[in-house]
């Protein structure tokens, strides 16, 4: 019995990493875990969510670790930015107060006036602008406009700026009645002296304050820079951790099941090519072991079936090779005699005598037609039909298989023709069986090509073969028989309702064109007739086919 051939699975390339490759130990530990595939596959994903999540929970946290460092930034800015004006507003204070104990060149600057005399009312307008500029370091300290609460450290500071800044006030509230009155001289000097070391007093704390918080507001930039920089450095170094062992888990997942899918189906190819020696090995302790095991046992079942058929058959070809003699001697004898008997070389027969030796000539035929085809087909499964093989003129053998025929397409007014190359004539094979495949075409298109119909046998060279074609105008054949009725006792709708031949002849064609190395099908529509083509190789090397 022959076996099918049947593309085996790919085998995986080999140079996997052992840690997640599909030999390596975990993806073995993993398929020998007792649970079912879906909890596997429900594990792994629960684990990879989880590390989504981390990754999630760790770009929330550090997200809001740098806005708050952010808001922290901005507000100290802030205040080194109030700060700065305090001390801006302080300098600008003492400034004017330089001016007001200082030369006629200040007091010039500030009144435009032209007089070399110190004291007196003269000073009310320096007094005016002092007042003006310490109205604005006024407005500048009130913690209430504030949008943020100083710290306590800063409280102090701006507490005792407030207390030198009433001293100040006091000390030039009195300087400003005494100008106004047009002293001058010791009478203002203590007072002077005391607005003077006021707002000394008053700028030192300002600028210490805002050099203090710049300072801050530095450190807690190049903090949040760092602390930037290892947040992002973490972040990305968690999530390719994560990336990585999400691969590596889908990996030794996929192998723990891919693995042995691979191999269950490399097996089941081998098994459908008939090959019933392998063993299938799969550790997994899940479906996919029970699916091996499966195998297993169908692989068992399959070779015990086997074996019964090739046995089977085996008696099959031997009963019908043996009984080939036993089953021709008798029905030649029949014809034979028949044949003496129709030729009345022994006796005058009448009509009615002479009508039904013909049938038994015509039946006797038949049967031995018949019981040829089922022999021959039979030798060939068995391996026993040895093709003798020469070469032989192709043209000879058609011219001979369309005499054969020719006399019953006649009786029915069918033509025969033959469109003959004149290139590939002599080709290699068994002349006689070449015959046979011929003739078993051209009997089936005689027969299903109706009266007045045409036949045409063609021959042509393409490439390194011969091509051989049987055309004619008969019924046709649908598109869903034309590989059905190259199986043995296959016939189409046409064939059956003829009640005429057994199915046998285009099988038996199909088997002897296959051991030439050839290869043979059917070109047809319903309603518009049938070819048939048959190949053969240009030369083939001597070759027999035995038992």
């Amino acid at each position: 019995m022959a076996r099918p051939e049947v593309l085996k699975a790919p085998r995986s390339r080999p140079g996997w990493p052992t840690l997640v490759g599909r030999d390596s130990w975990l993806a073995h530990a993993v398929a020998r875990a007792p649970v079912r595939v879906r909890t596997k596959l429900l594990v792994a994903f629960l684990v990879i969510a989880g590390m989504l999540v981390v990754v999630g929970i760790l770009g929330v946290r550090f997200l809001g670790q740098s806005n708050a460092r952010v808001e922290r930034v901005g507000t100290l800015q802030e205040r080194a930015s109030t700060y700065e004006t305090i001390e801006t507003q302080a300098s600008a204070v003492r400034q004017e107060l330089a001016l007001r104990v200082g030369t006629m060149q200040g007091f010039a600057r500030l009144t435009g006036a032209k007089s070399s005399a110190l004291g007196g009312r003269r000073w009310v307008l320096v007094d005016r602008a002092i007042a003006s500029a310490l109205s604005e370091l006024s407005f500048s300290t009130n913690e209430r406009l504030y949008r943020f609460v100083p710290p306590p450290a800063d409280e102090r500071v701006l507490e005792r700026i407030h207390d030198q800044r009433q001293v100040f006030t006091a000390a030039l509230n009195t300087v400003s009645r005494l100008d106004v009155r047009g002293l001058t001289g010791e009478k203002l000097r203590p007072f002077l002296a005391a607005a003077i070391g006021a707002v000394n007093e008053l700028s030192a704390l300002a600028n210490d304050l805002a050099s203090r918080t710049t300072t801050q507001a530095s450190a807690l930039i190049a903090e949040n820079q760092s602390a930037y920089s290892s947040s992002r450095d973490l972040f990305v170094a968690v999530g390719a951790i994560s990336v990585v062992l999400a691969l590596g888990l889908g990996l030794i997942l996929s192998w723990s099941l891919i693995g042995p899918i691979q191999r269950t189906e490399a097996r089941l190819g081998e098994i459908a090519a008939g090959d019933f020696s392998g063993q299938l090995d799969v550790p997994n302790r899940d479906e996919l072991g029970s699916l091996s095991a499966n195998v297993k046992r169908m692989n068992d079942e399959l070779q015990r079936l086997y074996g019964e058929l090739e046995t089977a058959s085996r008696h099959k070809s031997e009963f019908l090779a043996g009984m080939s003699h036993e089953l021709r001697t008798p029905l030649n004898a029949i014809i034979g005699f028949s044949q003496v008997l129709r030729q009345r070389l022994f006796g005058e027969i009448n009509d009615k005598q002479a009508e039904y030796l013909d049938d038994i000539l015509s039946s006797g035929n038949h049967l031995l037609s018949l019981i040829n085809d089922v022999l021959d087909l039979s030798k060939v499964e068995a391996g026993q039909v040895e093709l003798d093989i020469a070469p032989f003129s192709l043209r000879e053998a058609l011219e001979r298989g369309v005499v054969m025929v020719r006399e019953r397409a006649t009786r029915g007014g069918v033509e025969i023709s033959t469109e003959l190359a004149p290139d590939g004539d002599i080709v290699h094979g068994d002349e006689r069986r070449v015959r046979q495949v011929i003739f078993n075409l051209l009997s089936n298109a005689a027969k299903f090509t109706p009266d007045g119909g045409k036949i045409v046998v063609a021959s042509a060279q393409v490439d390194r073969e011969v091509r051989v074609s049987v055309t004619d105008t008969g019924p046709g054949i649908a598109p869903e028989d034309h590989e059905r009725i190259f199986a043995e006792f296959q016939q189409t709708d046409v064939g059956l309702k003829q009640r005429e031949g057994t199915g046998l002849g285009l099988a038996l064609s199909k088997r002897l064109v296959e051991l030439h190395g050839g290869r043979i099908w059917v070109e047809s529509e319903l309603g518009h007739g049938s070819r048939f083509v048959f190949t053969l190789p240009v030369e083939t090397e001597e070759r027999s086919h035995g038992g």
